[in-house]
């Protein structure tokens, strides 16, 4: 059973869009689920009463008894800056809903609200696993052979070689629990294929994961993304820093509307048409990423979330909460630093 915390004021199309996008994950998910939903009352409540009085929404009146709302009269916004938010906002949503799960409440967190104060947050509140000194955005990027998970996608724009490796046991965690990926193959993403291309910190970190015990692959380029592939192989999980990774997944989420743009022009095909085709390349489809690292559950949503991407999101909290992936991390990092019995 998951009890997962929704950040319910989180989001440019909030609470409208995290409310419906909890009621569509209440349709889908294990009756055994729950979400609390964590913000102010009167606003949740009178979002719940004009969705119920829709027809798309009105036959899950039934999903009622799976919603407990958290007060949370705060609010952290996309503006704020995120220490100041962490500590001027104790009773933000986003501060309570990562605190029930910190005292035992909750078995995970949702937000699609502020990305920085979600990632201080929740090192504060939640803490990083041993031995580890950052936690990294693990995104899922769409190819064409199997999807590729990718981290750092915008936690930490400049890292060191040694965290580029913990990244990469991060990543091979993530393969296996969430995309059933046995002895994920790892690339390390780079301006060449060849050991001494790249920075100092990305040359420093081919020759660490050489000898880390991962199916390390070698350096990939941007190119082998989309393939999913690289000369040597598939590739399972791509690292790189987080400025790297953030630009990559900007361009990514502007692929498909400039696919559709294009083709609906010269077909003369209906875009809605185009889109269904085209579903693999929304970043709505995998709805949120969880934040690797931390002792718990944490994903983060896109700002511009829509009902179905924080439905997906919050599918995705419910496969990482069942996984017990936060404990496996735990454990692979204990072994790591010589402490096998290390866990959540």
């Amino acid at each position: 059973m998951a009890r997962i915390a929704l950040d319910a004021m989180g989001g440019d199309f909030a609470p409208q869009a995290t409310v419906a996008g909890a009621l569509l994950a209440l349709s889908e998910l294990d009756p055994v689920h729950s979400i609390q939903l964590v913000g102010r009352p009167a606003v949740i409540n009178e979002q719940l009463a004009t969705l119920f009085d829709d027809a798309q929404f009105s036959a899950m009146r039934t999903h009622r008894e799976r919603i407990v709302i958290v007060d949370a009269p705060d609010v952290i916004e996309m503006t704020d800056k995120p220490s100041a938010a962490v500590r001027g906002k104790p009773k933000s949503s986003m501060i309570v809903g990562l605190k029930l799960q910190a005292e035992g409440n909750s078995e995970a967190f949702v937000s699609a609200g502020n990305t920085g104060a979600q990632m201080a947050a929740s090192m504060l509140v939640l803490k990083l696993h041993a031995g580890l000194k950052r936690p990294a955005i693990a995104t899922v990027f769409p190819s064409a052979r199997k999807p590729v998970v990718v981290l750092d996608s915008g936690a930490n724009v400049d890292c060191g070689a040694d965290e580029l490796v913990q990244f990469a046991r991060l990543g091979a965690v993530y393969a296996e629990d969430i995309l059933g990926r046995e002895q994920p193959a790892i690339g390390l993403l780079s301006i060449g294929e060849e050991p001494e291309k790249g920075n100092a910190a990305v040359k420093e970190a081919h020759q660490l994961l050489q000898s880390a015990g991962l199916n390390f692959l070698g350096n990939v380029e941007g190119r082998d993304l989309p393939n999913g592939a690289c000369d040597r192989g598939p590739i399972d999980v791509v690292v790189c820093d987080g400025f790297v990774g953030n630009v990559v997944l900007k361009f990514y989420e502007a692929i498909a509307p400039m696919m559709i743009g294009m083709m609906s022009k010269q077909a003369d095909l209906e875009p809605a048409v185009l889109m269904k085709a085209l579903k693999h390349l929304d970043y709505s489809e995998y709805g949120g990423a969880p934040l690797l690292g931390v002792r718990g559950v944490s994903v983060i949503s896109h700002g511009k979330s829509s009902p179905r991407a924080i439905k997906n999101a919050i599918k995705v909290a419910a496969k990482t909460v069942e996984s017990r992936m936060s404990e496996h991390i735990g454990r692979r990092l204990g072994e790591t630093n010589g402490n096998p019995d290390s866990a959540a």
